[in-house]
């Protein structure tokens, strides 16, 4: 997950100068560009500078704050973001907005962006009252433990009303933007501003629509591939996840890799951050969250470090952000040719002797009993998704109450996946997401990992045979690639212009699917 996720030069890696020198979306601009370009420009800097501060403070919550601390950083939060929330909201800003509007063609072309990216902020954000930003805000940092011990204790009741009133607080949030809006809606373009709901409820029902007989297909097979079995201390799977993220081109200049609950990445160009975690009956849970996790990274590091504090260097939006943490975690790190290059690594930190192929099989198996998200294969993880989409869609509308979320979550598992949580901490308990008030965060997960398998089939088209690059260890043509045609956009593009720049064609799950039909029917010796 990235972490709510936060925030290259244009050209690639070029090495950068220590003083930080800012694009201010000059490219072909005239020198007739308004003063108030500059000044909403500066004020936005201000607003997005504290932004990242708080995502520190949030990631130090979740890493490194003794358990005590919840009180005062919830305070801490709370005042940032209603700072950050004031700067934005201030009269200037819709001032400066209108003045550039009229100017119209004084504006270059990435200029008019930054406007377009600041005024779709400003608009929404205008509308919200600062108290309710820092009510918000506090709620989410009081609810962290209230969950995180609730999870521990398997006890949803100690975390009901802590949920009702983020519920409460986000309808309020949603019904202050637009009253006469599906409140999901509202909520889910904070995450995806420019593909609609409709666009993700279409994607979601076509996904399980194929997916479905795919797993009763696979499950009604009479292969059964290898697993990996055994006790794997956390020491030797820290060192093969820095190992990982070594080989796969992570920069530990600007970044850093640690433990949470929950593994997730945040930061911005200059420090993008992971985590991951550990289950010792199970190294490849941790090595595919910090692949994953990676991907994430991955795109904030090759986000343009001239333009940082712009919004040309912020990223897309999290359907572009899963985009990329799928696209490692799946398209490379689940490969044959992948676990051709590692397995020897593999063997030697845990003291195994797995050929290429029996690793390939356990890192893609398809469990009939998985029950948690974060631990599914490619295609149960997005039923987990549909699931989470129906019950906080249902939640926000008034239409299922809080104390009905296990019983219905566990109809659905049984539903959707055959399987029924024992417990609510494997149940309605096991994200983080709602503790966070992140509703209408989910579909973008399975948004993202359509547009991997997309991004994936136009990057082998123009870089040729992905697979021997992989098994050789040669990462940097699909890095450059990435960010070529991903990264250093920033918010330049809306996500569908973004989506046929990079492949010449519109957002799609036809890749999605013929990847997965194909990849699971080889699997699994499925007639086709």
């Amino acid at each position: 997950m990235a972490s709510e996720p936060d925030r290259e030069q244009e050209g690639g890696q070029e090495e950068e100068p220590e003083e930080l020198e800012q694009a201010d979306g000059r490219e072909g601009a005239t020198s007739a560009r308004p003063d108030a370009y500059d000044d909403l420009l500066e004020q936005y800097r201000r607003v997005s500078y504290l932004g990242d501060a708080n995502s520190v403070l949030m990631w130090d919550q979740e890493v490194m704050m003794p358990e005590g601390g919840t009180p005062a950083r919830a305070k801490q939060r709370g005042a940032v973001s209603g700072v950050q929330h004031e700067l934005f909201v201030d009269d200037d800003v819709g001032d400066w907005l209108d003045e550039l509007e009229a100017a119209g063609t004084e504006l270059s072309a990435e200029e008019r962006a930054v406007v377009r990216e600041i005024r779709r902020e400003y608009e929404r954000k205008a509308l919200v009252p600062t108290d309710l930003v820092e009510e918000i805000s506090e709620a989410a940092s009081d609810a962290h433990p209230v969950w995180q011990e609730a999870k521990e204790t398997d006890d949803f009741d100690a975390f009901a009303p802590t949920l009702e009133r983020l519920l409460d607080l986000r309808r309020e949030y949603a019904e202050h933007i637009d009253p006469d809006a599906d409140p999901y809606a509202v909520l889910f373009a904070d995450y995806e501003p420019y593909l609609d709901l409709e666009t993700a409820e279409r994607v979601l029902e076509r996904l399980r629509d194929r997916l479905v007989p795919l797993l009763d297909a696979i499950r009604d097979s009479d292969v059964d591939l290898h697993d990996v079995e055994g006790t794997f201390p956390e020491d030797r799977q820290l060192t093969l996840a820095r190992e990982a993220l070594e080989t796969l081109g992570y920069d530990f200049e600007r970044g850093r890799l640690d433990t949470a609950p929950h593994p997730f990445s945040s930061g911005t160009q200059f420090d993008a951050r992971v985590t991951t975690r550990f289950d010792e009956s199970d190294p490849l849970d941790s090595l595919g969250s910090t692949i994953h996790e990676f991907g994430h990274a991955t795109y904030t590091q090759g986000l343009r470090r001239d333009a940082y504090g712009s919004p040309l260097g912020q990223h897309r939006g999290l359907t572009v952000h899963e985009s990329q943490s799928r696209l490692w975690e799946n398209h490379v790190g689940r490969t044959r040719a992948f676990w051709e290059l590692f397995v020897p690594r593999f063997n030697d930190v845990h003291g195994t002797d797995l050929s290429a192929g029996h690793a390939y099989e356990a890192a893609n198996q398809v469990h009939e009993d998985n029950l948690i998200r974060v631990e599914a294969d490619e295609l149960t993880y997005h039923l987990h998704i549909i699931l989470r989409f129906e019950i906080e869609r249902d939640l926000l509308a008034g239409d299922l109450d809080v104390s009905e979320v296990p019983a219905v979550w566990n109809e659905k598992m049984d539903e959707y996946l055959g399987v029924r949580p024992e417990t609510d901490a494997e149940g309605a308990l096991q994200d983080i997401h709602w503790s966070h008030a992140s509703f209408g965060y989910f579909p973008t997960y399975s948004l993202g990992s359509v547009l991997a398998a997309q991004l994936y089939a136009a990057a082998e088209d123009d870089l040729g045979d992905l697979d021997a690059q992989v098994r050789d260890g040669e990462f940097e043509p699909l890095h450059e690639w990435l960010t070529e045609n991903v990264h250093r956009h920033g918010q330049r593009y809306t996500t569908d212009e973004l989506v046929q720049e990079a492949t010449g064609e519109p957002f799609t799950a036809d890749h999605f699917l013929a990847y997965a039909e194909s990849k699971f029917g080889d699997l699994y010796e499925l007639e086709r």
